[in-house]
């Protein structure tokens, strides 16, 4: 398999109708709040770092300082552990919510996170400093992962069962799911509904995080500016997914915060308002990304099967070799191509074996189209059709023809096999024999090119109704 092209990133997803989360109570959204607990642990040279800290702050156009500490920088930190996150605590403690908390910065906070324990917060690890990760190397951020965990344990009493390391490298995920510790990974933005991934022999459960609904755009160019854009914000995706929820598809909404930014008097008023405004909906529920999981663990569990993007060739051919009729050619077309998650679906297998038809030539595809055989013809009557086509045939009723029925298809499929050098071909589970008969008279008056271009989509429609069949 290592010499197909294969795409790792999944662009299908839950697809176009995603599983009911089956909210407890039926609530038609959940509403997951995360409070990112990242003063004292982000860079700086007390900490070992090669420079300050220039992220997420109030100062525009922050730039890191090597070799030295920037008090300015620092104080704004200061102010979301000192003053932010107390006021977002009074304002939460009642609420089911997610700390994301850096190991480091929990540890220099033992008062904060008495605070979040006695409120029965979720405490996730947000690492073990609150620095980038994307030019680590691969072991060098497994030790900093173990080292998050550890120190993470001794400061809060239990090992975390969320991850979500934010400023993440492309091996974070996989390494998290390889540790086998986590209930969940976050770090992902790629869905409203948590779902799961395969990493090795791990299966990891996703839930996704969120970077629109988010305070971290109170310190981004393309941001929000007053505290009424971060309420209309999260008011419009609320009412949106709630909209979505009442009409039987309820998703999660996930609501970023940080200490230092909507701890702020002013945008902490904005994130008041939009509580208020979620509290006064029926069905909601609030809930911390843990119990999300394991709900959706509970009511979703993960089942591995085969996946066509992963097959070799025997096994390809096997399953869809007989997809396009006598013509397991096109499926090791197909297999050759660059498939991905995306294909592991009747669609977009469909999609490979006719990109791969289309892709033949003319003689190929005649080849194809002159393998189909005729409706209701000497085939059919010696029982030596394929399985696939026996089933077709047989739904149109083209099995039980009266003797008048008999005799036309017969001499229609000589008239046009004789015009067109191919047999009559039609995708029959869309029809009844007196559309099929229709179509057949009506076809007859093509000329043998728009004749040749609709029997190449009549097959590929025929290809896509047996796929459709596969269990």
């Amino acid at each position: 398999m290592s010499d197909l092209p294969r795409y790792p990133r999944d662009m299908r997803g839950h697809g176009a109708t995603p599983p009911d989360p089956q909210w407890p109570g039926g609530a038609k959204i959940a509403v997951q709040i995360v409070l990112n607990y990242e003063e004292g642990g982000e860079n700086n040279i007390l900490h070992g770092d090669a420079a300050s800290e220039a992220f997420l702050s109030e100062i525009v156009g922050a730039a890191p300082w090597p070799g030295q500490r920037h008090w300015n920088m620092e104080s704004i930190y200061e102010y979301g552990a000192r003053a932010g996150f107390w006021r977002l605590h009074r304002m939460l403690q009642d609420t089911p919510i997610t700390v994301y908390g850096v190991a480091t910065a929990l540890a220099r906070s033992p008062e904060q996170v008495a605070a979040m324990q006695a409120a029965r917060w979720e405490i996730a690890s947000h690492g073990l400093k609150w620095i980038e990760y994307k030019d680590y190397a691969e072991d060098a951020e497994a030790r900093d992962m173990a080292a998050a965990i550890q120190l993470h344990t001794e400061v809060t009493g239990a090992p975390p069962k969320g991850w979500y390391t934010g400023r993440c490298s492309a091996n974070t995920v996989a390494l998290a799911a390889k540790s086998g510790r986590f209930a969940y990974v976050a770090d992902a933005y790629d869905d409203d509904l948590p779902h799961w991934i395969e990493v090795g022999e791990k299966d990891q459960l996703v839930v996704p995080y969120t970077l629109d609904c988010n305070d971290m755009r109170f310190a981004t160019p393309q941001g929000f500016n007053a505290p009424q854009q971060f309420f209309d914000y999260l008011r419009a995706t609320f009412d949106t997914l709630y909209r979505e929820g009442e009409q039987g598809a309820p998703k999660m909404m996930s609501v970023g915060l940080h200490c230092r930014l909507v701890g702020r008097p002013a945008r902490a008023e904005a994130l008041q308002r939009f509580l208020d405004h979620a509290r006064a909906r029926d069905g909601v529920w609030f809930a911390t990304r843990l119990q999300i999981a394991e709900h959706w663990a509970r009511t979703h569990p993960h089942r591995r099967r085969p996946r066509a993007s992963d097959m070799g060739r025997a096994a390809f051919v096997r399953a869809y070799g007989g997809v396009f009729e006598h013509s397991p050619w096109i499926a090791e077309r197909a297999l050759r191509l660059e498939l991905g998650p995306a294909h592991d679906s009747p669609a977009g297998i469909h999609s490979a074996l006719c990109r791969a038809f289309r892709a033949a030539t003319r003689e190929e595809r005649l080849g194809v189209l002159r393998a189909h055989p005729d409706l209701a013809g000497k085939l059919a009557a010696a029982r030596r059709l394929t399985p696939e086509s026996t089933a077709e045939q047989a739904s149109a009723g083209l099995d039980h023809l009266s003797d008048e029925e008999r005799a036309a298809f017969q001499s229609l499929n000589a008239a046009y096999t004789e015009k067109f050098g191919f047999p009559f071909i039609i995708a029959v589970r869309d029809h009844d024999k007196a559309s099929i008969r229709a179509a057949f008279e009506s076809r007859l008056d093509n000329d043998p090119e728009t004749e040749f271009a609709e029997a190449c989509r009549q097959v590929e429609r025929i290809a896509e109704l047996r796929l459709a069949q596969m269990p």
